[in-house]
């Protein structure tokens, strides 16, 4: 057996020793070249989106929250401590729903795909999971299809009798939507309700006193990349007393159109909740007879807006008179819905709560900045400064010694992170906000990062001085379009709209909208060097949301630039990728413009562009179609300006949808991707992928870059925070051609003496963890045994 192994030189103790090996599969590379290597997490430890908690109910310090993109977390400590519970063993990792079993909280099961749907950020799920030992193992048992899974009930005194409610796919019609029953565990699964293949169920809520009376909110809909369709006949609520061998529909009182819904029943039988999307005539509803009329109680604004992305109530379990709205905020009613108070939670954007049904002042809420848990009915939470579940957009790195890492964190702020200190871990006091927003791309001279450059939704951008903290707005084009039907906008501007500096001159800065924006005085004035490079399709530019809702955040801008790169080989190459599957290049600087689509693409989004750092004819295309519920791999190679293209994408599993690949700057044809499931390698440009996910959590890969200085692979995730692959050494100096010899010392990169060591050996939790110290020494054995002696001298010049 060849082994590759790494020794870490500790330069002021003199210390040398071996790290682990980690045994996997033999692919086309056998993993012992580079089983040594090790992605470390730097953070930050800021929560990240959640839809999903519960807690149980005999135990009123552990709870669970699954995460959007980071999977199934677990606290034994009322949130003080978290702990991953599910990496191991899920197959993807955006969860939707989590319930324990209230008779045994041994059983757990896990339903996969958020049910927030939102245009960005939103991963695709394939079903459900169980455990049957408080999470330490996990089986998946079936509903692979389902997509996205909105709610999970289980019988309060048969842990084999399941209801699982399945919102289904956001992206497409389909038949696996509905609420389907096991009565074994989830051995088998029976579709006990289906309304159509546009019509999912967005909500079940279970008769606390009477088991086989449950009620099932549905939701009819569809999110195109342009708009979300929330509402039409498949919305509603549905009721069966027999355990759900039959349904009947409730009408008597609601809205005749209605959107988005949820229900809830409260502690007695007869009064049930139901929050519904309409206008006029959306709110809450009550009923006092078990569901025969409806009325609506209360219509405030503040807990029915932005109904596709909130629409959840929760009836207190020991007083009927107490039930919480949430959406933005948290909101709780004391006299059955007539007013609401806000209750102030750690973060907005708020998705889901489950209260111990024993004593409602244990409760757990997930929210767009994680979980935390009350045990005083919500006067005070739990942080949430201890997750590591931040989703990032795009990343980027400076030249500092040690370096920063840069992103836009959804539902957050634009953060600048270190990349390692001395002490004994990366903490909060190592990152500082940024220009921008959530959205955010960050430009910068990466040897002079003091001023730095940010988006936001909606075209907005900023300079931000880090020095001294001043902070302006440098938009284009200064207006807030909110709501505003994107044909009637001077530009488009997506959602992660591309903010770049030239590789050549940091002067210079590139913004892209509809059109391609240039500026060389910091963004006092803009000049548009291109026309419109999208499809320009007026049917597809109108309001965002509809029938009922408009949706005006910025998400729904379509006919937009996503991507632009420019060649860091000549400065009068740029290549612009669109979010409706365009890509163009132009070879003087802006003057004329290509379509160089490949001819195979029709629609979808141009998701990244890499611009060769070796030839400047040479570029690589990553074209993804979740948004139409399509989520097989598309990678493109061009070695003439996109004359012809070559599609690459052998070797990477179907279903992990490609978001970006990045070719090393040191060999040539050694490419990265990074995908929905994790990180691919090619070492022949592209011709065949295998994955070597080390040791980095399941969570998609949403950006990469190569640190050059430093040789160090930095990744953006959706769902686990920054990443760094120290040193890619191992991997640029493989050779495929020849045998490897019996034992092989590779160039070890420049070592820095940091004061603190580093902090190895540190038992610090909740920050980010720092590269080895010292000189890290990289070497291969061959056939030897693993017993066999190795020498390392250190000589001088």
């Amino acid at each position: 057996m060849r082994s590759n192994r790494r020794l870490f030189l500790l330069m002021a103790a003199g210390f040398i020793a071996p790290l682990g090996v980690r045994a996997q599969a033999r692919p086309a590379v056998d993993p012992d070249h580079f089983q040594s290597m090790r992605w470390r997490n730097i953070g930050p430890f800021r929560g990240g989106r959640s839809v999903a908690a519960t807690g149980v109910t005999s135990d009123p310090l552990t709870y669970y929250f699954g995460g959007v993109g980071s999977g199934v977390w677990k606290t034994a400590d009322a949130g003080t401590t978290w702990s991953n519970v599910s990496d191991t063993t899920f197959g993807s990792s955006s969860v939707g729903a989590i319930e324990v079993a209230p008779s045994d909280a041994n059983v757990i099961f896990v339903g996969m795909g958020e049910h927030a749907i939102r245009g960005v950020t939103t991963s695709h799920g394939d079903g459900v999971y169980k455990s049957t030992d408080a999470g330490r193992s996990w089986r998946h048992i079936g509903l692979d299809r389902t997509r996205a899974i909105s709610r999970i009930r289980v019988h309060p005194t048969n842990p084999d009798i399941v209801y699982v409610a399945a919102q289904g796919a956001p992206y497409g019609a389909t038949e696996d939507r509905g609420v389907y029953r096991s009565l074994d565990g989830g051995v088998t699964w029976e579709k006990v309700l289906y309304i159509s293949e546009s019509a999912g169920a967005s909500d079940i809520s279970m008769d606390p006193k009477n088991p086989r009376i449950l009620y099932a909110a549905f939701w009819d809909h569809i999110r195109l990349p342009w708009k979300v369709r929330s509402g039409g006949d498949g919305s509603g609520i549905w009721k069966t007393v027999d355990g759900g061998n039959t349904w009947e529909q409730l009408k008597n009182g609601f809205p005749e159109l209605m959107g988005k819904t949820s229900v809830s029943v409260a502690a007695n039988s007869d009064r049930v909740y139901a929050i519904i999307e309409a206008d006029p005539g959306g709110g809450l509803y009550r009923s006092d007879d078990a569901g025969d009329s409806w009325r609506n109680v209360n219509d405030t604004w503040t807990i029915r807006a932005r109904a596709w992305y909130y629409t959840e109530v929760f009836a207190d379990p020991q007083n009927r008179d107490v039930v919480w709205v949430l959406n933005a905020p948290a909101m709780k009613s004391i006299d059955g819905g007539a007013t609401f108070s806000r209750v102030r939670t750690p973060h907005g954007d708020n998705h889901d709560l489950w209260i111990n049904p024993t004593n409602s002042s244990y409760v757990i809420n997930a929210n767009d900045g994680g979980a935390n848990v009350s045990l005083n009915g919500g006067d005070s939470w739990s942080t949430q400064r201890n997750q590591a579940t931040a989703q990032f957009y795009r990343v980027n790195v400076d030249n500092r010694f040690p370096y920063y890492v840069y992103g836009g964190q959804q539902d957050n702020s634009a953060i600048a992170i270190v990349s390692q200190t001395s002490g004994g871990g990366i903490g909060w006091k190592d990152w500082y906000s940024v220009a921008g927003c959530e959205s955010a791309y960050l430009a910068f001279d990466p040897d002079d990062p003091e001023l730095n450059f940010g988006g936001c939704y909606m075209g907005q951008i900023s300079e931000y001085n880090s020095r001294t903290g001043a902070q302006r707005n440098i938009m284009a084009y200064p207006v807030l379009p909110a709501a505003l039907a994107s044909r009637d906008m001077k530009y488009r501007f997506n959602w992660n709209a591309p903010i770049i500096t030239s590789h050549h001159d940091p002067n210079v800065l590139y913004h892209a909208g509809n059109v391609l924006l240039r500026t060389e005085d910091r963004g006092t004035t803009w000049t548009e060097i291109s026309p419109d490079l999208t499809r320009d399709e007026d049917d597809k530019q109108g309001p965002g949301g509809g029938p009922i809702t408009n949706e005006g955040a910025g998400g729904e801008i379509y006919n937009t630039i996503h991507y632009v790169a420019e060649s860091p080989r000549d400065p009068a190459t740029i290549w612009v990728g669109t979010d409706d599957g365009l890509v163009h290049v132009t070879r003087d600087g802006g003057a004329s413009w290509t379509d160089v689509t490949p001819s195979n693409i029709v629609d979808g989004l141009i998701n990244a562009i890499d611009a060769s750092p070796h030839d400047p004819g040479v570029a690589y295309v990553v074209h993804n179609r979740y948004k139409f519920n399509d989520f097989t791999p598309h990678v493109y190679r061009t070695s003439n300006y996109g004359d012809t293209w070559e599609h690459i994408a052998d070797g990477i599993a179907e279903e992990a949808h490609v978001r970006v690949v990045r070719e090393d700057p040191a060999r040539r044809g050694l490419l990265y991707a990074g995908t929905e499931t994790g990180l691919y390698v090619s070492w022949n440009d592209g011709d065949d992928w295998q994955s070597i996910q080390l040791n980095m959590p399941l969570t998609p890969i949403t950006d990469l870059i190569v640190q050059q200085e430093h040789n160090d692979l930095v990744a953006a995730t959706q769902g686990r925070s920054f990443w760094i692959l120290d040193d890619l050494t191992p991997l640029q100096q493989l050779n495929l051609r020849a045998e490897p010899a019996d034992f092989r010392l590779l160039p070890p990169k420049d070592a820095y003496r940091v004061a603190g060591g580093g902090g190895f050996g540190s038992n610090q939790t909740n920050v980010g963890q720092n590269p080895s110290p010292g000189a890290v020494i990289d070497f291969y054995i061959g056939e030897a045994n693993d017993s066999t002696p190795v020498t390392i001298e250190i000589s001088d010049d």
